[in-house]
């Protein structure tokens, strides 16, 4: 526990961080499995997993292992050199989807900026200059640099920073037909979510991802799929595209490939590669052993049947408690998502509550997040247990009692 006389509170972030981030009141400094305590011990059953983030919920044993092992042979190398670590990683990845060549980067921002620019590297190499649109989907997120803030469909993130990158338009998510009304022959690339997350947790349907690829393939088009927030047995395949059964050209993984570490990857296609130059592209940590090494641990945890079944009985579970609050107090309007990528909707006449509800959520010991104005976002960890799945939702379930009554 940290000493009285010398502990840091959430006001010295006011006075040294930059005001991009709004965090809760109490400051975290212990996790385990699926439960983190704060400064004063306080528990809590983190529902959150660091937005997607800790597939494998907190200081897991193996990937603890995986990071002291590689943490006394070798840290950095830079892309000057290749590393053991990043062609293992590279190796998985490849062998358990449909990609022939991998790029490493950091974070999610990265992949897809990686990913946006081969496409359009790619068809003018392939087609002509002009061939350089990206069509992606109102309510979409793809990461914060202002090339991917402005590829994301949600103008509240990429206004009033001065003129966005041209050649971006945006359909209609899930709705074929908008898609259609925009493909001429200068489009380069569809990017798409399989679920939308920052966008509220929406599932594309099965029929909409495979006619995106039918039309691809009629025009020429690049698929991208941005699996950021779903991929690596998020919800109950080691990549969401195989409930699909429809493959991209270019799948962008970040969140979940690193179990808390920073870590993001691109995947594509041997074609795709095809074009590529040494230097068009690159970053200085990317392929980092340290990253590589945890990420190689996670799969090999995640991809088996154990886990990627047990997140299906997860979100089964999870539902059948939700229903039981919800008979309670009847405020949700749907409970939706896939594996455990869960949106719970709230009735409008409770949206304006939402702020207050992950409040009470806090107080009584239990860690959501929010997806858009009138839902509530759960992404544990994909090996979190019956007990705290049980004992998280008895927390929810005061919570929902202190808020509305």
């Amino acid at each position: 526990m940290i000493s009285k006389k010398t502990l840091i509170t959430r006001d010295n972030f006011d006075k040294l961080i930059l005001p991009f981030y709004n965090p809760v009141s109490f400051i975290p400094v212990k996790g385990k499995g699926s439960r983190i305590w704060d400064q004063d011990g306080k528990e809590y059953i983190d529902f959150s997993g660091g937005i997607a983030v800790t597939s494998l919920g907190h200081c897991h044993s193996l990937l603890n292992k995986a990071l002291k092992k590689q943490s006394k042979m070798l840290w950095h190398v830079s892309n000057f050199f290749t590393n053991e670590p990043t062609l293992k990683l590279a190796k998985k990845l490849t062998s358990f989807s449909f990609a022939s060549k991998v790029f490493f980067a950091n974070s999610g921002a990265e992949a897809n900026e990686a990913a946006f620019k081969l496409a359009r590297y790619y068809s003018c190499k392939r087609y002509n200059l002009k061939k350089n649109k990206i069509i992606s989907f109102y309510n979409s997120f793809h990461g914060r640099t202002f090339f991917t803030v402005s590829v994301g469909g949600q103008s509240k993130y990429s206004d009033s920073f001065g003129p966005k990158p041209s050649g971006i338009i945006h359909a209609s998510f899930n709705d074929i037909n908008t898609v259609k009304n925009l493909i001429n022959e200068h489009v380069c690339a569809i990017v798409v979510e399989l679920i939308q997350g920052e966008g509220g947790i929406i599932p594309a349907t099965k029929s909409f991802i495979k006619e995106l690829r039918l039309l691809c393939n009629q025009h020429n088009i690049i698929l991208i799929f941005d699996e950021i927030q779903t991929g690596i047995g998020r919800t109950g395949k080691l990549f969401s595209y195989e409930h699909y059964g429809v493959t991209p050209d270019i799948l962008t993984l970040a969140k979940s490939l690193g179990g808390g570490f920073p870590i993001s990857a691109m995947l594509a296609t041997d074609e795709i590669a095809s074009v590529i130059k040494v230097g068009i592209h690159g970053t200085t940590y990317g392929g980092n052993p340290l990253a590589c090494a945890i990420a190689e641990s996670v799969i090999d945890i995640v991809n088996t049947e154990k886990v990627l079944s047990g997140v299906e009985k997860k979100f089964k579970q999870i539902v059948f408690e939700l229903n039981i609050i919800n008979k309670h107090f009847n405020i949700f309007e749907e409970i939706r998502g896939r594996g455990l990528l869960i949106g719970i909707v709230l009735k409008s006449k409770y949206s304006y509550k939402i702020r207050e509800i992950l409040k009470f959520s806090f107080l009584e010991g239990v860690i959501f997040l929010t997806a858009g104005n009138n839902v509530i976002r759960l992404a544990p960890s994909l090996i979190i247990s019956k007990i705290d799945i049980i004992e998280g939702m008895k927390r929810f379930h005061r919570a929902l009692e202190r808020c509305l009554f």
